[in-house]
């Protein structure tokens, strides 16, 4: 039965109630809708649907199927398009310093629009890595009823008779570089790795994030890991619009639901499957939207008693098809509640907690993917929070499926990744070598680069693990390997790893957690004196204007107070 709604409190009043709001309803009904349509709640359905990747392809047609959903529970859905920027197609060039910027330019646009046209409730469908973060945040942001749909990943690709995804086709660039393949086999992997729509099929970091909408409690319960072409995913659309008139007809809002222990369950989550190192700053940002303080070290703390049980890609066996076909991400939160890993009073966009939804998950022990934490593939995380002389402020490591957790080596520097990658292409990297890529921060790049076609090249060559990697950029949720990322402070405002010099013994840890540069520090503090702050390449636009207001890695790499220094929520309007 269809709920009706006063709208006397909710946004959309503003533009819909009342003789003054006569010229506001003409622009409605000139868009064909009815009296009756416009005295119902206005329902945002965001979408980041565009032609640029196949990540994105399938969303506005998600998005404009919930529009059935919207109206069976009584809502007028309006359907709008964000920006997405494909880190896949960016990556290993200038453009990938668009992409965490377009994390903010996400969360902005979608609260300017809805902001701009007083919307009542939010979906938001997104497919591609800094789109999933980015329309999170903007749900915390604004604070009015909202539900998050993934649009689904890609169906695995087949060669030779094994599953294969785009992180394949970046590995095998460093094996032709090597000689080790012949250039026929770079285009015939590359043109069957990814069959279709959807997002990168490994626990990259768009799965990562979507398992983290439904970890957090802003997903539909097992909606996310269902791959884009199938189906379902309509369903799964019409259902999200239904259920998020239920969340306006209760008032139940994001930040009810986001609390920091929903936060906590994330960050276990992310370390559980071997996630993204992305998820330490894009949990953070999230947090920022909320109020909450969470920041990489309490992401960290939450890894550090978390063991890895979801035998995914890079770091596995499985993509995010065998995943759900296992069971999902509920699946795996069964076995992790059941190992007191999780606060199952957390509520979510059910309108129940996290431990009544997952009460109706039967736990099935024939599937391969999850395993049972009491018998996990390693006994603490897929992802390592790490501190020390060289990253005071922190950085983050992936060690799903790594066989060795220390390093020692001669730093070998590089100041920018181009550099490093030429490098590498040119088999200059010794065995050993701890490779240094800097002023590839948040404000140093700017922009904060993934460095995948570099790490990926690595293990083409057959050097995955026998040289390691820091940077005080990102790395790619594809990347494996020792790979230490968001080293902070970043180089372009003077921290250590600005001042190291081609030689220097490095040590890292990731069983200790600690990363340290072995330098004596009165060296060190000679070296600063010296040091001088670099100009980067940008002087207009919105990288420059990006790097005018980012904030700290460890922190979320964010532009904005967040709602700590709120003087009014939207919501409430």
């Amino acid at each position: 039965m269809t709920q009706t709604f006063d709208k006397s409190r909710l946004p959309s009043r503003h533009v819909s109630v009342g003789p003054e709001r006569a010229p506001h309803r003409s622009y409605y009904y000139a868009m064909g809708l009815s009296e009756e349509e416009i005295a119902r709640p206005f329902v945002a359905l965001a979408s980041a649907g565009n032609d640029s990747a196949p990540c994105n392809t399938t969303l506005d047609a998600q998005a404009d199927a919930a529009r059935r959903g919207v109206e069976q529970g009584g809502g007028m859905p309006r359907r709008f398009n964000t920006i997405t920027v494909t880190d896949g197609i960016a990556m290993g060039h200038q453009g990938m310093k668009a992409s965490l910027v377009s994390r903010e330019v996400i969360a902005d646009s979608v609260e300017l629009s809805v902001r701009g046209h007083c919307y009542d409730a939010l979906v938001g469908f997104a497919g591609c890595d800094k789109s999933l973060p980015g329309m999170m945040m903007a749900m915390l942001r604004l604070n009015i009823p909202s539900i998050f749909v993934y649009g689904g990943s890609i169906l695995p690709g087949r060669f030779h008779d094994r599953d294969v995804t785009v992180v394949d086709v970046f590995e095998v660039v460093g094996k032709y570089a090597a000689g080790a393949c012949p250039l026929s086999e770079v285009h015939e992997l590359e043109k069957v790795a990814c069959p279709g729509h959807g997002a990168c099929g490994g626990q990259f970091t768009a799965n990562t994030m979507a398992c983290v909408g439904e970890a957090i409690g802003l997903s539909l319960p097992n909606s996310n890991m269902v791959p884009a072409p199938y189906t379902t995913r309509e369903q799964i659309a019409v259902a999200a619009g239904a259920q998020v008139m239920e969340l306006v007809g209760r008032q139940l809002r994001p930040r009810d639901i986001c609390t920091r222990a929903a936060f906590i369950n994330a960050a276990r989550v992310v370390a559980a499957t071997g996630g993204s190192t992305n998820a330490a700053l894009h949990l953070p940002a999230m947090a920022n939207e909320a109020g909450i303080d969470f920041d990489l070290f309490d992401v960290a703390e939450a890894f550090k008693t978390t063991p890895y049980i979801a035998d995914l890609k890079p770091g596995g066996k499985y993509v995010a098809k065998d995943m759900y076909e296992a069971g999902g991400v509920y699946m795996l939160m069964k076995t992790m509640l059941s190992g007191g890993l999780l606060d199952g009073d957390c509520l979510t966009v059910t309108g129940r907690t996290l431990g009544e939804n997952i009460d109706q998950v039967t736990w099935n022990p024939d599937q391969k993917v999850i395993y049972d934490v009491a018998t996990p593939i390693t006994p603490t995380g897929g992802v390592v929070g790490l501190r020390g002389s060289l990253a005071p402020d922190g950085a983050i490591v992936k060690v799903a499926g790594m066989h060795r957790l220390q390093f020692e080596g001669p730093a070998r520097c590089f100041d920018c990744e181009e550099d490093a990658f030429a490098a590498v292409e040119a088999r200059q990297i010794a065995e050993g070598e701890v490779i240094v890529i800097r002023y590839e921060g948040p404000k140093g790049g700017p922009g904060m680069r993934e460095m995948l076609s570099t790490t990926a090249a690595l293990y083409g060559l057959g050097m995955g693990e026998k040289v390691a990697l820091i940077t005080d950029g990102r790395f790619s949720g594809g990347t494996r390997g020792f790979c230490i990322g968001h080293v902070g402070p970043e180089a372009a405002d003077g921290g250590p790893i600005a001042l190291v010099e081609d030689g220097d013994p490095i040590r890292i840890d990731a069983e200790a957690g600690t990363i340290d540069l072995l330098v004596d520090e009165m060296v060190v503090a000679e070296r600063r004196a010296r040091w001088q702050a670099r100009e980067n390449a940008y002087g207009a636009g919105a990288l420059w204007r990006y790097a005018q207001s980012v904030g700290p890695a460890y922190q979320g790499a964010v532009t904005h107070p967040g709602a700590k220094a709120e003087r009014h929520m939207f919501a409430d309007i």
